[in-house]
């Protein structure tokens, strides 16, 4: 007889943070709430040995170590990049891995935080949205013409959003509209 151990509370919480991160991505525009507030949840469900991660938090980057994944500073080596805020990171992010139209999987994920419900308002369309969505992330306006001149689909990056427990994603299929 073949016996699987019960899963323990830091695989059930991995288990539920995937599975906010997923839905969150599958429905851009729309905040999914993760178990745990916070970016190191995120590190401990997305990043392994395989990964090179950038992290500007030092206690963000302990984490990361933790996993075995390679940290770098260098934002073009970088499969994700976690950041606290995405304000004035516009020029650093443009070295940001995009993929390619061969390719386009080798973008990185873009993990910030930033207030929800709060800021410019933008208009999000493209796959998983019934029309359209609009929000307010509390992301800068330059950021969002930085990334749509990175994002020509299907090259570009995905993106998600924290603010304390919830966990809004926007692929890199989604059209942002600044309104």
């Amino acid at each position: 007889m073949l016996t699987v151990a019960p899963p323990d509370a830091v695989e059930l919480r991995a288990n539920a943070t995937f599975e906010a991160l997923m839905w969150a991505l599958a429905r851009p525009g729309h905040g999914r709430e993760m178990p745990e507030a916070g970016l190191a949840a995120i590190v401990d469900t997305l990043v392994d040995l395989e990964c090179v991660v950038l992290a500007d938090q030092p206690a963000l980057r302990a984490d990361v170590a933790a996993t075995g994944a390679l940290l770098t500073d260098d934002i073009a080596k970088a499969d994700h990049v976690f950041l606290s805020s995405l304000e004035g990171v516009e020029a650093r992010l443009a070295e940001l891995r995009c993929g390619s139209a061969l390719y386009p999987d080798d973008g990185a994920t873009l993990v910030a935080t930033a207030q929800h419900g709060r800021g410019q308002r933008v208009r999000l369309s493209g796959p998983g949205i019934d029309g359209t969505v609009e929000t307010a992330l509390g992301i800068a306006p330059a950021f969002w013409a930085m990334r749509t001149s990175l994002c020509a689909y299907p090259e570009g990056f995905d993106m998600l959003v924290v603010d304390g427990r919830s966990v809004v994603g926007i692929p890199r299929s989604t059209q942002v509209e600044v309104l």
